[in-house]
């Protein structure tokens, strides 16, 4: 069995594995432990939730923002917030979205006859009521679904389903790539909002006529228990994995893994002195990433350090992930002072550290 056949009968085998969206229930933040961020274009905030965005510091996003009380069943969800009453232009856009990998969504058949109906599920909480929209879009950005859900009443949760036919037409990925991507509207402009209900050879990021969130100062958009799954019918929420916390975060550090964030001597890693003024460190990862990652990190006057021996060799960021695979990497230091063939252990040595590796879609 090809990579690709495995993963879609993974996806489609088992009653517990039916949700497509990772990080469904906003539990895992491993980027922001829980901060308010003011994201830009295309910046991760809580785990797979990505901004997209035409303009800057229109809204932030919080897991908990506001501090309402979730659902029943959920402890979790992510907070927008807008920050200013925004007229958007005709073709800007604001949302959150969610890639998903073409590997999980293979099964569907989407390009072909045998394309199968979609569910998406989700419940919603506003301090603005009316129409609000949605899109549902290929990797290529030339397939898109609007749809529109209501919010009758203001500041109560909502639980919203939305059947969606699949797609005989256009190319969706079922490798590695962007399988599938859902937006939630923030506010959308009318060149870049589509008819709802129905496929469009066109780009899309909402449906005509959905409120603007970030049309009003401080108006908040929370959201949690987003499912997408296979058929007409929107069944109980399930976190992707079948439901355990560890699977769950496994998946998400398949994309996106943060090994330390905010405290001090937190050990990354080992590593040698090889040449007496550069060093190499392993870095093992703990599950196997999507594709060989990049390197994400904080800088600044010692906020890492080098110990061995009696030394402790402070030093302002990695200077490169070298040698990078799905399950390992190389960490560069270069102007390390050193003796060669000397081994230690790689620490952070600041609360403001931080370092990740990210091999996102």
């Amino acid at each position: 069995m090809t990579q690709a056949a495995a993963l879609a009968a993974y996806g489609s085998s088992s009653p517990s594995n039916r949700n497509r969206i990772i990080n469904g229930g906003m539990v895992f933040d491993q980027r922001n432990a829980g901060a308010s961020v003011t994201p830009a274009n295309a910046d991760y905030t809580l785990d797979r939730w990505r901004s997209y965005l035409s303009q800057a510091s229109k809204y932030s996003v919080q897991q908990n923002a506001g501090s309402v009380t979730p659902p029943a069943g959920f402890i979790n969800y992510l907070g927008v917030t807008s920050l200013s009453a925004y007229s958007v232009g005709s073709s800007e856009f604001f949302s959150i979205q969610q890639f998903i990998e073409g590997f999980n969504v293979a099964d569907l058949g989407w390009g072909t006859a045998n394309a199968q109906a979609v569910t998406l599920s989700f419940k919603v909480y506003s301090s603005l009521t009316g129409t609000f929209g949605g899109v549902l879009q290929n990797d290529g950005q030339n397939r898109s679904y609007p749809f529109t859900y209501s919010i009758p009443t203001a500041n109560t949760w909502t639980t919203i389903s939305v059947t969606v036919s699949g797609d005989t037409s256009g190319t969706w990925l079922t490798n590695s790539g962007r399988g599938i991507a859902v937006w939630f509207g923030l506010g959308a402009g009318s060149t870049v909002s589509g008819t709802a209900g129905a496929w469009a050879a066109a780009s899309y990021f909402s449906a005509t006529g959905a409120t603007s969130v970030v049309g009003t100062s401080g108006a908040t958009f929370y959201i949690t228990g987003v499912q997408l799954e296979a058929g007409s019918v929107a069944t109980p929420f399930c976190p992707a994995g079948g439901g355990s916390y560890g699977q769950e975060l496994a998946l998400c550090q398949r994309y996106y893994w943060q090994q330390a964030l905010g405290a001090a001597n937190i050990m990354l890693g080992i590593g040698t002195v090889f040449s007496g003024t550069n060093m190499n460190g392993f870095v093992q990862f703990p599950v196997q990433m999507r594709t060989a990652p990049s390197l994400v990190q904080s800088t600044g006057t010692n906020y890492y350090y080098f110990e061995r021996d009696t030394a402790a060799t402070p030093f302002s960021g990695f200077s490169a992930l070298n040698r990078a695979s799905k399950d390992a990497g190389q960490l560069y230091i270069s102007g390390l002072a050193g003796t060669s063939g000397q081994a230690g252990i790689l620490f952070t040595a600041s609360s403001s550290a931080a370092i990740g590796y990210s091999a996102e879609l």
